[in-house]
């Protein structure tokens, strides 16, 4: 529940709180009409979906306005909990599946999340460029990174470098080893310690080599 949440992150606000707590309410209900999640994984929504999301968080505190994608965002995952964590950042959330964008659309609008927006396509639609790009297992990273390359801002603004994080799991080293690119690989269970993170990732592939 919402304490798996405060274990890790124990400064948010009571905005902060409260749009997470409303997380808990609303994704169950929207799954009885819509399954964005499966049905035998809603249980576990908090873990699972919200704060395997979040994970980027240790990782990188973002300057004031800093914009993500969030490529195939399904039902809005990572990109609505991460709108809630980073509120003076922008996101646009991305799916082909128009029904989920519909509930991802309809969730933030229940929050009264002003920082994101949305968009039903392909990647190959968006055009627009971004500090980051984030991804939550959805596709081999050697194939993901050619298709966002175009999307990723050339003025760099954040300590990190702009470029792509992905959220992955089990053995990666055959994508890697395809991927045209440095790629920095990060263990969450050396930062989450339950047991749905031991052979979870986070991948960063760093893609804008200018610094302004």
């Amino acid at each position: 529940m919402i304490d798996q949440i405060i274990k890790y992150f124990p400064n948010l606000t009571d905005t902060q709180l409260s749009r997470f707590e409303a997380l808990g309410t609303l994704y169950p209900e929207w799954n009885q009409k819509i399954n964005v999640i499966s049905r035998k994984d809603i249980d576990n929504l908090y873990v699972n979906h919200i704060l395997h999301s979040l994970t980027v968080a240790p990782y990188l505190d973002p300057v004031k306005d800093t914009s993500f994608l969030d490529m195939g965002t399904g039902g809005g995952f990572p990109g609505i909990p991460l709108a809630i964590m980073f509120p003076d950042s922008s996101f646009h959330l991305i799916d082909r599946i128009g029904k989920k964008i519909k509930v991802a659309q309809n969730i933030a609008e229940s929050l009264g999340l002003g920082n994101v927006t949305f968009q039903h396509g392909d990647i190959g639609e968006c055009r627009d460029r971004f500090d980051f790009v984030v991804s939550r297992a959805v596709m081999s990273l050697d194939q993901l990174v050619p298709l966002i390359r175009k999307n990723i801002s050339p003025v760099n603004r954040n300590r990190l470098q702009n470029g792509l994080i992905c959220l992955k799991g089990g053995d990666l080293r055959e994508e890697i080893s395809a991927t045209d690119a440095t790629v920095i690989e990060h263990s969450l269970s050396d930062y989450f310690k339950e047991p749905f993170f031991e052979t979870k990732k986070l991948i960063y592939v760093p893609l804008n080599i200018s610094r302004v």
